[in-house]
């Protein structure tokens, strides 16, 4: 579906809306608390395209935010709009908003998981390679214990696709995740040495070292991913047509060279959003 509408909007403009017009009255309610660029965007435009309007509400502004309930917050929530999408500082503040909302939710980011950038990677690198993800070996390097890589490795066993995880030994995923991954006979490898990771690589990952989750001491953190930077060193290990993606922001954990060089998607990636956001709500409405 993303491809498709994304093949069909050709020649038209960024607020052009699909020709279908298939969420037209429709309205998301968004809701950050927590900063946002391409999420925020991304779903702005997504839900314009498809004919519908999009409401962004700042947590601090509500009555959420002086006393009200959640409960009865979500309650209003389902009266005035068709979806919801939350971009929020806790998982339990996500799960008791779906236990009392009438409408479908959608998790624009949460502490433990970032399940719309995955699915929209899964579509660049399909979209790129023009083959399934699960004929790809796919690679980690980085801290395995934010957000993204807890999406990603859900994703592998989903989509059942080898991923390689390059980190320090004391930055791999925890355990509940990993005895998850082996009941459900995911493909996953843990290396400690970067080179091995990347070995034979179709896409290479990474992420920012100090994510937005972190409330560790940051100097220390960094020291220990010195040896874990995206140099071209790294993607030689790779297969020599590897892609490499970042969700973005970028910090020190690749090298300018990378980030801008030839094997980088990192701008399709992130335009890429847009088509996978869109078809997430057709989903969520019934309409894909």
């Amino acid at each position: 579906n993303a491809k498709k509408r994304k093949i069909n909007r050709k020649n038209l403009n960024t607020l052009d809306v699909d020709r279908d017009n298939p969420l037209k009255g429709k309205l998301i309610i968004q809701m950050f608390e927590k900063v946002s660029t391409r999420t925020r965007l991304s779903f702005y435009i997504a839900i314009k395209q498809l004919g519908g309007s999009a409401l962004t509400l700042r947590s601090d502004e509500l009555h959420l935010a002086k006393g009200e309930s959640l409960a009865d917050t979500a309650k209003i929530l389902s009266t005035y709009g068709n979806a919801f999408m939350l971009r929020t500082d806790s998982d339990e503040k996500l799960k008791e908003f779906k236990k009392h909302i009438n409408i479908p939710i959608i998790n624009g980011l949460s502490p433990s998981s970032h399940p719309t950038q995955v699915l929209s990677d899964i579509f660049t690198i399909e979209e790129i390679k023009k083959k399934p993800i699960s004929k790809l070996n796919i690679c980690w390097i980085g801290d395995a214990n934010n957000n993204v890589i807890n999406s990603l490795i859900v994703a592998s066993v989903k989509f059942s696709f080898n991923l390689n995880i390059g980190c320090p030994k004391k930055y791999e995923p925890k355990k509940p995740l990993l005895s998850w991954v082996k009941k459900n006979r995911g493909k996953i490898y843990i290396f400690n040495d970067v080179k091995k990771a990347a070995n034979n690589a179709d896409v290479i990952f990474t992420d920012k070292v100090i994510s937005m989750n972190d409330k560790i001491n940051k100097a220390k953190k960094i020291k220990d991913f010195r040896n874990f930077t995206v140099t071209t060193k790294i993607i030689d290990c790779a297969k020599k047509d590897v892609i490499f993606l970042h969700c973005l922001p970028r910090g020190s954990e690749v090298s300018n060279e990378v980030f801008l060089g030839k094997h980088s998607k990192v701008w399709l990636q992130a335009l890429n959003r847009v088509y996978l956001q869109k078809s997430i709500l057709l989903y969520c409405l019934d309409k894909l």
